[in-house]
C-alpha cells in the first residue's frame, strides 16, 4: 500500500514554495510521494497567456530533481481542458484500490471547489491536504477528508516572479537549475531568444 499525493498547477514557474508545501506535506502525512502535475490547458486560465508546457514540464523536473519522493506527471498533458476529476480518474486506475490518494490544494482554491466539474465526484476519489496562511480559513463540503496544513507563510506567487523576471530582477525564490534553464530558453523575457518546443 501506497500513500500519493497529487499536486496540481499551472507551474508558470514553479518555485521553493511548491517544493516547501509539498515537503510539508509529505512529512506530515507519512507520503511515499508526491506526484507534481503541470497543467497543459488550466480551465481557469487562458492557454495563449502561460508559458508552453513542455518548458513547465521540464522546469518541474529539474526542481524535482533533488527530492526522490518528488516525481513529475503528464497526468495533465493533451489538447483537453485539464479538470480534477479526469485526472483523478485517470490515476486512480493506475494504482491498487489498497493505495491511499491525497490531492494538495491552496485553502483559495478548495473554497472554489463547488464550482468544479462534477465536484461531488472529486471530492469522495480523493483525501484533500489543503494549505492554508495563518489566519486564513475556508470552507468544508459536508463529505469532504481535509487534512489542514496550517502556519506555512509563504508569500510567493508565480505571476510576481514573472514580472521580476521581465524587470530583470534577482528571484532567489526559484531554484538555480531552473533560472539557468529560463536563461537558456529565454523565458518571462530573459536570456535568449526563446526556442521552439
Amino acid at each position: 500500500m501506497a500513500r500519493i499525493c497529487l499536486f496540481g498547477g499551472t507551474f508558470d514557474p514553479v518555485h521553493i514554495a511548491h517544493l516547501r508545501i509539498a515537503n510539508e506535506a509529505l512529512r506530515s502525512l507519512s507520503l511515499d510521494k508526491v506526484l507534481f502535475i503541470p497543467a497543459e490547458n488550466p480551465p481557469h486560465k487562458q492557454t495563449n497567456a502561460v508559458t508552453p508546457y513542455e518548458d513547465r514540464f521540464r522546469m518541474v523536473e529539474i526542481a524535482c530533481e533533488p527530492y526522490p519522493p518528488f516525481e513529475p506527471s503528464r497526468l495533465e498533458a493533451g489538447t483537453g481542458r485539464s479538470y480534477t476529476i479526469d485526472t483523478l480518474e485517470r490515476f486512480r486506475a493506475e494504482i491498487t484500490p489498497e493505495d491511499e490518494l491525497f490531492f494538495l490544494i491552496g485553502a483559495d482554491a478548495f473554497n472554489e471547489i463547488r464550482t468544479w466539474k462534477r465536484w461531488e465526484d472529486v471530492i469522495r476519489a480523493t483525501e484533500f491536504i489543503v494549505v492554508s496562511r495563518p489566519g486564513e480559513t475556508y470552507s468544508v463540503p459536508g463529505s469532504a477528508i481535509v487534512h489542514p496544513l496550517q502556519g506555512l507563510e509563504l508569500p510567493v506567487s508565480s505571476s510576481g516572479i514573472r514580472a521580476r523576471l521581465l524587470a530583470g530582477e534577482e528571484v532567489p525564490e526559484i531554484p538555480a537549475p531552473v533560472r539557468e534553464y529560463i536563461e537558456q530558453r529565454g523565458l518571462y523575457g530573459r536570456g535568449a531568444t526563446a526556442l521552439q518546443p
